[in-house]
C-alpha cells in the first residue's frame, strides 16, 4: 500500500511543502528487517487493462501505464496507447519530453501543422514544450508504446500536461525520415536488426537514413542492439531503443546507475532480477529500477525481441557493472600473498 506523507510549514507567509511520496511498507520492513530490497517489477500481458484518458480531450483514446511511481520508479513513465478510427487526442503540450513506438496500425501525429501517418516500426521524440496531436487511423485501430521523462506527476500535484484545444487544420504529410528536416523521427525496418543483411552496402537511393555509427547496428554475445532514440533525435532524458538475442544470447549479472524497461515484442527469455528468476513472454513488462542486478538468458531455439527504454540516459562511462568483473578481481587478490605474508617471507 502507498501512502503519501505531506507536511506544510508556515514560514514568513511563504509555505514549503515537503513530500514524500510512494512509502512502501512492505519494502520498508523488508528493508529494515529481511535486508533485502525488490527493485523491480513485472506486469503479465494478461494484466494489462487499457483505460480512458484525458476526459473532454479525447475520444475513443485509451492507454494503460505499465511503469510508474506505483511499481517505484522515479525516472519514467511507460504506457501502451490505443487510438481508434475517427478518435483524437486534442492539441497538447508536456513538461517532459514523449518517446514513442508504433506496433500496430497507422495512428496520425500532428506536429507543426503537418499530419503524418505513420506505421509500424515508426517512432519518435516529441521535445519538451512541442505542441502535438493525436489523430486515429483511417480504419482499425493503432496501438504504440509511450515513455515520458521525467515521470509525469501524480494527480494533486502541479499539472505537466496543457491542451491547446482541438486539433487544427492540417496537411497530411508522408514520413521521410531521409529528410533532415525530420529531425526528431526514425522508423526500424525488419531487416534493420538483422546482421546478415546488414553485410550488404546500402544503395544511394534507399529509404533509410544515411548509414553511420549514430545509425549502427550493435552486435555481441549474441545480442543485437538497434537505438531508435536518443540524442541523435533530441532526447535529452531518456533513451528508446530494438534489443533481440539469438538462441544462447546471454546478458550476464549487471546492474545500472538508472532504471529500465522492457516490453516484450516477440519471443520469450529468462531473466534473473535480485535473486529471482521469471520467464518472460510477448506482451510481459519488466521494469528495473537502479542497483537491480539482472541478467537474461534466452534458452530457447527462437530469438526474442523487445522493445528497451533507459532514462536517465546511459552515462558515458560506468554505465554497466556486471558481477562477474568484480568476482574476478575478488578471486585475483584473494591468490596473491598479503603483505604480512610477504614480510615474514622476507625474514
Amino acid at each position: 500500500m502507498m501512502y503519501k506523507i505531506w507536511f506544510t510549514l508556515n514560514s514568513d507567509a511563504q509555505y514549503f511543502r515537503i513530500l514524500f511520496t510512494k512509502l512502501y511498507i512492505s519494502r520498508i520492513y523488508t528493508a529494515l528487517f529481511q535486508k533485502e530490497l525488490r527493485v523491480h517489477h513485472i506486469l503479465r500481458a494478461a494484466e494489462l487493462t487499457l483505460k480512458s484518458v484525458y476526459p473532454g480531450n479525447s475520444d475513443h483514446f485509451m492507454r494503460c501505464s505499465l511503469v510508474d511511481g506505483a511499481e517505484g520508479s522515479v525516472h519514467m513513465g511507460l504506457g501502451l496507447c490505443a487510438l481508434q478510427a475517427g478518435g483524437r487526442v486534442n492539441t497538447h503540450l508536456h513538461s517532459f519530453e514523449e518517446s514513442f513506438f508504433v506496433t500496430e496500425g497507422a495512428p496520425i501525429l500532428v506536429l507543426d501543422g503537418r499530419g503524418y501517418p505513420l506505421k509500424p516500426g515508426a517512432c519518435g521524440v516529441i521535445p519538451v514544450g512541442v505542441p502535438h496531436a493525436w489523430v486515429g487511423p483511417l480504419v482499425g485501430e493503432a496501438r504504440w508504446i509511450d515513455m515520458m521523462a521525467p515521470q509525469p506527476r501524480t494527480h494533486g500535484e502541479d499539472e505537466d500536461t496543457f491542451f491547446l484545444g482541438a486539433p487544427e487544420d492540417y496537411k497530411l504529410a508522408e514520413l521521410d525520415i531521409r529528410d533532415p528536416r525530420s529531425r526528431n523521427f526514425f522508423y526500424m525496418a525488419e531487416g534493420d536488426i538483422d546482421v546478415d543483411q546488414l553485410k550488404l552496402g546500402a544503395q544511394v537511393g534507399a529509404p533509410t537514413v544515411s548509414a553511420s555509427m549514430s545509425t549502427a547496428l550493435l552486435a555481441y554475445s549474441g545480442i543485437a542492439v538497434k537505438m531508435l532514440v536518443d540524442q541523435r533525435l533530441d532526447a535529452q532524458l531518456h533513451s528508446m531503443f530494438m534489443v533481440e538475442y539469438q538462441p544462447g544470447g546471454v546478458a550476464h549479472p549487471h546492474d545500472h546507475p538508472m532504471e529500465e524497461s522492457y516490453v516484450i515484442l516477440d519471443g520469450e527469455v529468462d531473466v534473473v532480477a535480485d535473486g529471482q528468476r521469471y520467464t518472460l513472454k510477448k506482451g510481459d513488462i519488466f521494469w528495473t529500477g537502479v542497483g537491480c542486478v539482472h541478467a537474461f538468458y534466452n534458452n530457447n531455439p527462437g530469438k526474442v525481441r523487445w522493445l528497451e527504454t533507459q532514462s536517465p540516459s546511459l552515462p558515458a562511462r560506468h554505465g554497466y557493472r556486471f558481477s562477474r568483473d568484480w568476482e574476478y578481481l575478488k578471486e585475483k587478490l584473494a591468490a596473491q600473498p598479503s603483505k604480512v605474508e610477504l614480510k615474514s617471507n622476507k625474514a
